[in-house]
């Protein structure tokens, strides 16, 4: 399953509910570029929402300045991991993973993002 997003904003839906009934909308940062990808959220004191990373299977925090979340996602949009990093770490590679989600610490739990959810990405414009 291809995906092709250009890098700009959108909206990260999470489904919350039994059998897809409830749902969280969080503003989304894609950044699929490589330039985007390599800059992350890199100098930024906060993030609004989420940044998707594509395509990535791991990441650093390295001159970050906040600890963040970061959820792996394979092909499906279904999350395989979910980590808290502090700054000036390194990820481990995810075999399975093909996206990157990123957000500030603590932020993913709150939104229903857990190992097994099912994600959508949705491109505003």
């Amino acid at each position: 399953m291809g995906r092709q997003w250009a890098d700009g904003p959108g909206k990260l839906i999470v489904r919350t509910g039994g059998g897809g009934t409830g749902a969280v909308a969080v503003p989304l940062e894609i950044a699929t570029s490589y330039r985007a990808r390599t800059k992350g959220l890199l100098g930024r004191d906060s993030v609004d929402g989420a940044m998707l990373l594509s395509p990535a299977n791991s990441v650093h925090t390295f001159r970050m300045r906040m600890p963040i979340d970061v959820a792996y996602l394979d092909r499906d949009l279904t999350v395989v991991a979910v980590v808290t990093m502090k700054p000036w770490r390194l990820g481990l590679p995810r075999p399975r993973s093909r996206h990157v989600l990123e957000s500030e610490a603590g932020a993913m739990a709150g939104w229903g993002v857990r190992v097994g959810a099912r994600v959508e990405v949705g491109v505003d414009g």
